[in-house]
């Protein structure tokens, strides 16, 4: 144990999203690999979110991680994500996060929310890299200002940036540009791949799809970022012009106990409720392998926030073809396998239903680009960072006495 690097990444709680999908699949791929050992701080043991409450022990990335041995600590906060969150910490909190730290090598902030925590005076002098995810630092809260906090008290060491976009927005919004390192997301490739014949038919038909339907998928969190709004009102479209068509839409909030997302339906198909039928609410899904599997499109409406979006990339990577706004980095990612739309249902609805056209003639593409987004480089770059910023900064940042 006392030659690998130990690594302590700072969660602000365990919740359904691609930022901790991902970043689970850093410090899993990391933790096994031999030379790091990886732990885990949840500032919050439940988060509210997407109108439901999520907690750590039911989370998909905490079990995951639990399996292979990586410690998760909570801080000992009960509930988080309302409007109420306490921004203070109890002594209590700060001497079991110091402890914690203390034990630490280096420190990964999966977004600049932790820092609040890290940014404490006395909190142990421990190189920090903040993950980020997202090209809208500005609508973060106070998470920008306790970014810039850190970098100028020397505790950031780098900045992982997801995307392009990303870097290009929080070097914009002040952050030093030798400290934004850019990794670009990837994904498991063993467990997202296409499935055909009558295996995809079997998933098709759990999702309550018939094997000729035509399915357009969306995987996201009910969030503002998202404009399911917009969502909605394409699919209306696309559900009146193609009478094959089927709506899949996955992800914390997206069931008919979303009081605000079933007014939004309602609304919009108040005078043909019978398209219902075929839009299909599935929530939180620990199988999204399969759901993308058995999809023919992989869509994406957001119009701010994203940078470079997980389900694009797992979607694409099991068959589906992507179809997005172009936001952040989408462009690069759906470039030659997949579809931009310009940000209006009709228009969208439209390059859904020629997605659905081209799927045998993208389909080789999009296997062919399996290697581009595979996880082992982004794990083997999230290392370089990692053990560059320990020799570098590591050996000059002074331990607190």
């Amino acid at each position: 144990m006392t030659s690998q690097l130990r690594v302590m990444s700072i969660y602000e709680g365990f919740f359904s999203g691609g930022a901790r999908a991902l970043h689970t699949t850093v410090v899993a791929g990391l933790h096994t690999g031999g030379s790091h050992h990886h732990s885990v701080l949840s500032i919050y043991g439940a988060m509210r979110r997407e109108t439901i409450l999520q907690r750590m022990e039911d989370d998909a990335s905490y079990r995951s991680l639990s399996a292979i041995g990586v410690e998760v600590r909570p801080l000992g906060r009960r509930i988080g994500g309302g409007s109420a969150a306490r921004k203070t910490f109890s002594q209590s909190e700060v001497a079991t996060a110091f402890a914690h730290a203390e034990r630490a090598d280096i420190i990964l902030s999966l977004k600049e929310q932790p820092l609040r925590l890290v940014n404490l005076p006395d909190f142990p002098r421990k190189p920090v890299i903040v993950c980020l995810h997202r090209s809208d630092p500005e609508n973060q809260g106070s998470a920008l200002a306790e970014f810039k906090t850190a970098v100028a008290d020397g505790r950031v060491a780098a900045a992982i940036c997801c995307a392009e976009s990303t870097r290009a927005a929080y070097q914009r919004a002040g952050i030093p540009q030798s400290l934004l390192k850019v990794v670009p997301n990837g994904v498991d490739l063993t467990r997202f791949q296409p499935v055909t014949g009558r295996k995809r038919g079997a998933l098709r038909r759990s999702l309550g799809v018939p094997a000729k339907g035509e399915v357009v998928t969306l995987a996201a969190r009910y969030d503002a970022m998202k404009n399911i709004p917009l969502f909605l009102a394409s699919a209306r479209r696309y559900l009146e012009h193609e009478p094959n068509g089927h709506v899949v839409m996955c992800g914390a909030g997206m069931t008919t106990a979303n009081v605000e997302l079933c007014g939004l339906l309602n609304d919009l198909f108040d005078d043909e409720p019978r398209f219902l039928n075929r839009l299909h609410l599935l929530g939180i899904r620990r199988d999204m392998e399969a759901v993308y599997a058995a999809s023919d499109v992989v869509a994406l409406t957001s119009t701010s926030g994203e940078a470079a979006p997980l389900c694009l990339i797992e979607g694409a990577m099991c068959g589906a073809v992507p179809v997005s706004t172009d936001i952040g980095d989408t462009a690069q990612i759906v470039n030659g396998i997949g579809l931009i739309t310009p940000p209006e249902p009709d228009a969208i609805a439209t390059t859904w239903s020629e997605a659905v056209d081209r799927r045998a003639e993208l389909t080789p593409r999009l296997l062919a680009s399996r290697e581009r987004f595979s996880h082992t480089r982004m794990i083997a770059s999230y290392a370089a960072v990692i053990n560059r910023a320990h020799r570098e900064l590591g050996l000059r940042v002074p331990q607190r006495l």
